[in-house]
């Protein structure tokens, strides 16, 4: 089920036994997590009936016992594992022990459990697991144009705000699938608006940057000048925005061996203006560095594909610092 399914099953007052919210978007997980805590926990024993528990230190054992307390003079607890990290051993095994626990909540009936988790291998057995009676929540980002407008249509009413025509598809395509973001653009927003007037494309043009598309030369632009903090927020921007972590590691191996031909004395061709860039951040580097940097990218390409535990993340990461070090 999507978020917005389960707000509407809990509206009708069913609660289960254990949800699963999996997905890339935050905000989507924590609002999940906050319809659900209002569903199950009583405002006066709401301390005494909620457990958030971290997913990369708690064991089995821990979970159970959490699991079977008994609430405390109401009629549901709330056990929230957070992010379980499955390249830990211990981790896996917690995630195995979740089998069994669901059978037990099922007949139980007063623990709710939720795992939350920004990636999960749904061919798992403790993901396949998270099945009728309990569920799993997919909070990824949306794709398809009709969630986006979805989620701007059900946040604009929520903050009184009405879309004049055009708008709101305008605010989409300047934004894209930025939950949080667009939340706070349609804050911003509603304060251009007048009391009875409707957004126009105006007001969203006025109140918002176009920050849906993050082109790959930004990335190569903040590395080629040695900026390692702008590029680390421009890599984490790219992978919001979906962008595949081959597809970077290809450009930048393209932009590095430009760099190469030009600080060796090569030709490259091309826009003016695009050769005295690469060659001005070629100036940067010795040729011995420029040939360790491919190096680096070869070797993050045999990480992202398998041939470590350090995770796509991370190796691309400790790549970008690497290349603009």
């Amino acid at each position: 089920m999507n978020p917005q399914e389960l707000t509407a099953e809990l509206e009708k007052g069913r609660i289960r036994p254990a949800y699963l919210l999996a997905g890339q978007e935050p905000l989507l997980r924590e609002e999940s997590l906050a319809a659900l805590g209002k569903a199950t926990l009583e405002p006066a024993t709401r301390d005494f009936n909620l457990d958030r528990l971290p997913g990369n230190t708690t064991s089995a054992a821990s979970l159970r016992n959490f699991a079977e307390t008994l609430p405390v003079m109401a009629k549901h607890r709330l056990v929230v594992l957070a992010e379980p990290d499955n390249r830990r051993a211990s981790s896996r095994a917690l995630m195995e022990s979740l089998v069994d626990l669901l059978a037990d909540l099922v007949l139980a009936n007063e623990t709710v459990l939720v795992v939350t988790a920004r990636k999960v291998d749904r061919r798992s057995r403790w993901v396949k697991a998270f099945s009728e009676p309990a569920t799993l929540v997919d909070c990824d980002v949306p794709t398809r144009g009709g969630d986006i407008a979805h989620f701007i249509a059900d946040e604009a009413q929520r903050q009184g705000l009405e879309w004049g025509p055009g708008a709101a598809h305008y605010l989409a395509e300047l934004v894209g699938p930025q939950m949080l973001l667009l939340r706070q653009e349609i804050a911003k927003i509603s304060l251009l608006v007048s009391p009875g007037e409707k957004a126009t494309r105006h007001h969203v043009a006025l109140s918002t940057h176009a920050v849906a598309e993050q082109p790959i030369w930004d990335l190569t632009d903040a590395i080629g000048e040695g900026n390692t903090a702008v590029a680390i927020e421009r890599l984490a921007k790219l992978s919001r925005h979906g962008s595949p972590a081959p597809v970077v590691l290809a450009s930048l191996a393209t932009h590095f061996r430009k760099l190469l031909r030009a600080a060796d004395g090569g030709t490259l061709s091309g826009p003016n203006f695009v050769v005295r860039k690469i060659k001005q951040q070629a100036s940067r580097y010795s040729v011995q560095k420029l040939e360790a940097c491919l190096g680096f990218i070869q070797q993050t390409d045999i990480a992202i594909k398998g041939g470590s535990d350090l995770g796509e993340g991370l190796a691309m990461e400790r790549l970008v610092i690497a290349l603009a070090t």
